[in-house]
């Protein structure tokens, strides 16, 4: 991912805040804000030619050096690619990529309704932790996350 896939990339995440089961957030930061939250390594997008169809970032969890190596992931695909594998194979390569980066956990926030993301979630390898109730407050809707994991088995040891 680049500076100038960031439309793209904002557009799908606009997406994804739309089905009110991506993310508890009601609009898409600008570019600054975008970059500032989330790790310099570790962006990914799919592309079809110069289409954008999906996107994938790390967030830290704590600025804190002994938790540099836990990150928790963004994953959003475009409306007209879901269920074609891009979610699956943005997955892989993300653990790919932040296994090489010395990333040794993985950590995902995932609203108990979206059946879809834990399902494509434990597919890659990450695992249930825990359930969060009433997690936050969405339009008046108090939501329920189910967080996940997935610990490297080469990172970090």
């Amino acid at each position: 991912m680049d500076d100038g896939d960031w439309p793209a990339v904002r557009d799908i995440y606009l997406e994804g805040i739309a089905t009110g089961q991506a993310t508890f957030e009601t609009q898409a930061p600008s570019w600054e804000q975008w970059d500032q939250g989330h790790l310099p390594i570790c962006r990914l997008v799919a592309r079809v030619g110069a289409e954008v169809l999906g996107w994938v970032a790390l967030s830290p969890v704590s600025r804190r050096p002994v938790y540099a190596g836990v990150a928790e992931i963004s994953i959003y695909v475009a409306e007209r690619a879901r269920g074609a594998g891009i979610g699956r194979s943005l997955l892989a390569a993300l653990c790919r990529a932040s296994e090489r980066e010395g990333i040794w956990s993985l950590q995902a926030g995932i609203f108990r309704e979206n059946s879809a993301s834990i399902a494509l979630h434990r597919r890659s390898g990450f695992r249930e932790i825990g359930h969060q109730e009433r997690k936050g407050s969405l339009n008046g809707v108090w939501l329920d996350v189910v967080p996940m994991e997935r610990r490297s088995k080469t990172a970090g040891l």
